[in-house]
């Protein structure tokens, strides 16, 4: 299994970050993404990814950060998306739910960090919520920059939103909300996802799977998310593995 979003360099991990990624061959983890969300974060997840062979990371600026986004940050993570264990630029995105950015400031910073995953050759990894339909005007808009890939993360969007980002050819990726009692919106939306373009992902420590809600999320659990999108597709929990590690390395083309 590949968790495709965790982090690692949240400050509840990264104190036990050794037992983690020391644990991925007995919890059958083949490799992890590390994301950054912010300067700081992005530096620790390339320290990380070369610390551990098996784990990888991307470099971004979330939303919730948009006001840090000046021209000196995006240098920095030209550089240090240049590192071979850098998959990724994300998560990056619109935050219409807590708002901790203005809005236009979200959106230039976004379009801004699309232009730099084209220019490194990378994919992008979107952070969406209550904004759905800005993210739409603006992938649209930059369809000519899209060329190395997109991919929404921790997807909450609408069934009908994924016939919309298809027309991109966007990756999905969903994670332990799959398992919770309220989450037949984001089945609904799992259910319609083209068997090609889903992934996994645990985003821990957050969003951590039943039955273990409430506890600290960690990789292992991706197990659990593969579990339920099995039941949801009916689809074969080995065959699924094995079609959405080979998603993943498709989209994130520099894991081995």
């Amino acid at each position: 299994m590949i968790d495709t979003h965790c982090h690692l360099n949240d400050e509840k991990l990264l104190p036990i970050a050794d037992r983690i990624v020391g644990d991925f061959a007995c919890d059958k983890i083949e490799s992890a993404i590390c994301v950054g969300y912010d300067m700081p974060s992005s530096r620790l997840a390339v320290e990380l990814a070369d610390k551990y062979d098996a784990l990888y990371c991307a470099v971004g600026i979330h939303p919730h950060d948009a006001d840090t986004a000046t021209d000196e940050a995006y240098q920095e993570l030209k550089a240090l998306a240049s590192n071979q264990k850098c998959v990724a630029i994300g998560e990056i995105g619109l935050d219409y739910y807590y708002d901790l950015s203005e809005r236009d400031v979200q959106r230039k910073a976004f379009a801004e960090q699309i232009e730099l995953a084209n220019e490194v050759g990378l994919p992008a990894v979107l952070h969406v919520r209550d904004a759905y339909d800005d993210a739409r005007k603006i992938l649209f808009d930059m369809k000519s920059y899209l060329n190395h890939g997109l991919l929404l993360h921790c997807y909450s969007g609408s069934s009908e939103y994924v016939k919309v980002f298809d027309k991109l050819d966007a990756y999905y990726s969903f994670g332990g909300a799959i398992t919770f009692k309220n989450a037949r919106h984001n089945i609904e939306a799992l259910a319609t996802v083209p068997l090609d373009r889903l992934v996994l992902e645990t985003d821990c420590p957050y969003m951590t799977p039943v039955p273990f809600r409430g506890k600290l999320n960690e990789p292992k659990y991706v197990s659990l998310v593969l579990e339920k999108a099995s039941e949801v597709l009916n689809v074969d929990k080995d065959q699924l593995e094995k079609i959405t590690t080979e998603n993943a390395k498709r989209l994130f083309y520099r894991m081995k």
